[in-house]
């Protein structure tokens, strides 16, 4: 899916224009894109002269540290190095689910091609 990074956009609105579906739109004098109505066509990533518009996987370092920085939040909660730890064991058992999860999608995803 895509996103817009605010730092890099300028305003143009030339991604407004090129959206079939009417999925971006400017707030605050930057793009936005409303996610239930963006159809993941990609236009929007072609027109932005910018590069403002990025791909989801431009966002993974981003979103990796977040995952850590949440990680290491919830785990001040917990006394101790056993109960740490186990919390540690439950939180990559959680990514584990949303890896399961993501992996499954793909393949049910698949058999529709």
């Amino acid at each position: 899916m895509p996103w817009v990074d605010t730092e890099e956009c300028m305003g143009c609105g030339i991604c407004v224009s090129a959206c079939p579906v009417g999925a971006i739109s400017m707030k605050e004098g930057k793009a936005a894109i409303n996610m239930e109505k963006c159809i993941r066509c990609g236009k929007c990533h072609d027109a932005c002269p910018h590069g403002a518009v990025k791909h989801d996987s431009e966002r993974i370092p981003f979103e990796v540290k977040e995952n850590v920085q949440k990680t290491k939040e919830l785990m001040k909660n917990f006394k101790g190095d056993g109960e740490k730890k186990e919390f540690l064991k439950r939180m990559v058992k959680h990514f584990s689910k949303e890896e399961a999860v993501a992996e499954k999608s793909k393949k049910e995803i698949q058999k529709l091609i």
